[in-house]
C-alpha cells in the first residue's frame, strides 16, 4: 500500500470548516479503496497566525513543506490583515517557491448545479482552464516612486519569460492533445504590445509541434463575452496569470457558483509538492456559522487524487458531488438548501460508500 503525506493548511474564515469535510472525504475514499494511505499534518498558518506572530507562516515554513507529497489549503485572508500581505506571504509564496507554474481550474456545470445563463448544461459548459501561475502580471515586479508627492508614480511590471511562457503553453498543448480537445489561447495582443504580442508569438510557434490540436485565439474581452454567449466553444484554455484569475471566476459563476470552484497549483516535474484549494476565499461574513459549501474543497480533493495517480478515485468524488447536487436534499444555503457544512460532507461520504459497494459487487 502506498502512503502519501499531505500538509493541511486550513487557513482563515471558512477554510477550516470546508477543509475538515475534505479531509474526512479523503480519508473515507482511501479507506474504501485500499490501495493507498494518507497521512495528514496540520499547520496553523494564516491571518490569525500573522496577528499573533507578525508573519503568515513560520520562517522555515517552505522547508517544512518540502517533504510532503501534496498541500491542501483552505483559504487565505481575513479583516485586519491587508490582502497583499495575506496573499503574498503565504499563497503566492508557496506557489513561487515550489514552482507551481500550472494552475488548473475545471469549469464544468454538473447536473443539478444552478446556472445563470439560459440553456446552460453539462454538454456546453465543460472547459478546463490552464493558467500561468508563476510570473506574468503577478510577478511582483515594479516600483513606487515619489510617494506622497504630486509626481507620485507606480509601476506594476508584467514579467513574461521565454521559459515561463513556453512551458505553460506546451503543458496546455499536451493536455489538449491527450484529451483530443481543442485549445484556445486568450491574450490581449492588440493593446499590450510587448507581453501579449510575445505570448501570441510563442503560442503560434509551439502550435507547429502539435498539428493534431485545433487551436483558437481570442482577445480577453471577446473571450469574456463568448464564455457567456457560446461557452461550448471553449474546451482547453490557456492564458496568463491575471486573465486566468479573472476569467475563472466568471467560469465559476457558469459552473454553479464559487462553492463549486476548485483549483490545483501544479509542479509538473514533481520536484516540489503541488497544492490543492477551493478558490472561494475565506468568506468572513459566514465564517463560524456552519453553512459554508464544502463541495469545492471536495472537488479540490478529487484533483489531489488525480495528481497522486488515482484518477478513478478523483472521478468517483466528482460523481458523488454531482449526485448530491441532483438529489437537492442536502445542500448549503448558497445552493438553495438549508443543510450545514458537515451535513453536506456526511452525505457525500454516504454516497461514496454506496458507490464503493456497487463497484465491488460488479
Amino acid at each position: 500500500m502506498d502512503t502519501f503525506k499531505v500538509a493541511v493548511i486550513p487557513g482563515d474564515g471558512i477554510g477550516p470548516e470546508v477543509i475538515d469535510e475534505g479531509v474526512k472525504i479523503m480519508k473515507k475514499a482511501a479507506e474504501l479503496d485500499g490501495r493507498l494511505q494518507l497521512e495528514f499534518t496540520y499547520f496553523p498558518w494564516g491571518c490569525e497566525f500573522y496577528l499573533k506572530n507578525g508573519k503568515m507562516m513560520d520562517e522555515d515554513g517552505i522547508e517544512q513543506l518540502k517533504s510532503f507529497d501534496a498541500i491542501y489549503l483552505g483559504a487565505v485572508g481575513y479583516p485586519g490583515v491587508p490582502d497583499h500581505i495575506s496573499l503574498w506571504d503565504l499563497l503566492l509564496k508557496i506557489r513561487k517557491e515550489f514552482d507551481q507554474y500550472v494552475n488548473i481550474r475545471p469549469i464544468t456545470l454538473l447536473n443539478g448545479a444552478p446556472c445563470p445563463i439560459t440553456g446552460g448544461n453539462k454538454e456546453n459548459i465543460d472547459m478546463l482552464f490552464i493558467r500561468e501561475n508563476s510570473e506574468g502580471e503577478y510577478a511582483g515586479a515594479g516600483d513606487w516612486l515619489f510617494k506622497g508627492k504630486p509626481e507620485e508614480v507606480v509601476l506594476q511590471t508584467g514579467v513574461f519569460s521565454r521559459k515561463g511562457t513556453e512551458r505553460i503553453i506546451r503543458y496546455a498543448f499536451e493536455t489538449a492533445s491527450n484529451a483530443g480537445k481543442t485549445l484556445t489561447s486568450i491574450s490581449k495582443g492588440n493593446a499590450l504590445n510587448y507581453s501579449m504580442v510575445f505570448w501570441d508569438q510563442v503560442f503560434e510557434q509551439v502550435s507547429k509541434e502539435y498539428p493534431q490540436v485545433q487551436t483558437y485565439s481570442y482577445l480577453v474581452d471577446a473571450a469574456a463575452m463568448y464564455m457567456i454567449k457560446d461557452p461550448a466553444r471553449f474546451e482547453v484554455v490557456v492564458t496568463s496569470n491575471l486573465f486566468g484569475d479573472i476569467l475563472t471566476d466568471l467560469g465559476a459563476a457558469l459552473g454553479g457558483g464559487m462553492g463549486l470552484a476548485a483549483g490545483a497549483n501544479i509542479n509538473p516535474e514533481r520536484m516540489f509538492p503541488s497544492m490543492f484549494e477551493p478558490i472561494h476565499g475565506s468568506a468572513p461574513d459566514i465564517a463560524g456559522k456552519g453553512i459554508a459549501n464544502p463541495l469545492a474543497a471536495i472537488w479540490s480533493a478529487s484533483q489531489l487524487f488525480d495528481f497522486l495517480g488515482f484518477n478513478d478515485i478523483g472521478e468517483n468524488l466528482i460523481s458523488c458531488i454531482e449526485k448530491t447536487l441532483e438529489e437537492k436534499r442536502v445542500l448549503t444555503p448558497d445552493l438553495g438548501g438549508s443543510a450545514s457544512t458537515s451535513e453536506v460532507g456526511a452525505r457525500v461520504a454516504e454516497i461514496l460508500t454506496e458507490m464503493a459497494k456497487v463497484q465491488s459487487s460488479i
